[in-house]
């Protein structure tokens, strides 16, 4: 079960992709105006993702590690937090399908905290060595962001610390393909990702994939 939620991690940041071109592709093309010139842009690039996906295992971890204190003091406390986070993968699909944005609140909140630590990344810029772009990429991973929001309710529904930081580690892999494609200018791939009807297709995949999941909650209850 843990090999099937780790490759359904993986799809849900591969189906995001379109979402993270919006949010974190002008940043990842824009950073690489800071790499000093006449490099390879590729550690840049690599260093920067390391960063990142660190920061979303370690979010991973602390929700993982929430989830198993409220397991472990509620009988049912698994059934919960996976019905939990079947709702927000609804909200997923309905936010990358522009259908319905609740979960901007999410990312308004966590703006609040965002505020004092975007300057630090900033401070990184120009960046002097690889090093410093995983700092950078370590900082804008705790953007505020739906998709990732979303992510986090199944580290905290899997009631394991190991097992929550597993799940945002394969969720970030699977964000790098659309990422990196922005990094290096691949502009020919931004509208495929940015297109409606492309979001829409994900978002109804998402959406069936959620039906089955309620499906086997209500096995496992019965």
């Amino acid at each position: 079960m843990l090999d099937f939620n780790l490759i359904t991690a993986f799809m849900i940041g591969l189906a995001g992709g379109v979402h993270c071109i919006g949010m974190c592709g002008s940043i990842a093309g824009a950073f690489t105006f800071a790499v000093p010139k006449d490099v390879s842009l590729t550690p840049y690039v690599l260093c920067y993702n390391v960063g990142r996906i660190s920061s979303y295992t370690i979010a991973g971890m602390i929700t993982g590690f929430l989830g198993s204190i409220f397991s472990s003091s509620l009988v049912i406390g698994i059934t919960v937090l996976q019905a939990f986070s079947i709702v927000f993968l609804l909200l997923l699909a309905l936010y990358i399908s522009d259908v319905y944005k609740g979960l901007i609140v999410l990312e308004k909140a966590g703006g609040i905290i965002w505020k004092k630590i975007a300057p630090y990344g900033k401070k990184l810029i120009p960046f002097k060595s690889p090093y410093h772009t995983i700092l950078y990429g370590v900082i804008w991973g705790w953007l505020p962001c739906g998709l990732v929001y979303s992510a986090l309710t199944w580290s905290l529904a899997s009631g394991n610390t190991v097992q929550g930081g597993l799940f945002m580690l394969f969720f970030g892999l699977g964000t790098l393909p659309t990422l990196i494609a922005s990094s290096f200018g691949a502009s020919f791939l931004l509208p495929l990702f940015q297109s409606i009807k492309t979001r829409r297709i994900i978002a109804f995949s998402i959406i069936c994939y959620a039906i089955f999941l309620t499906f086997q909650l209500f096995q496992s209850i019965k």
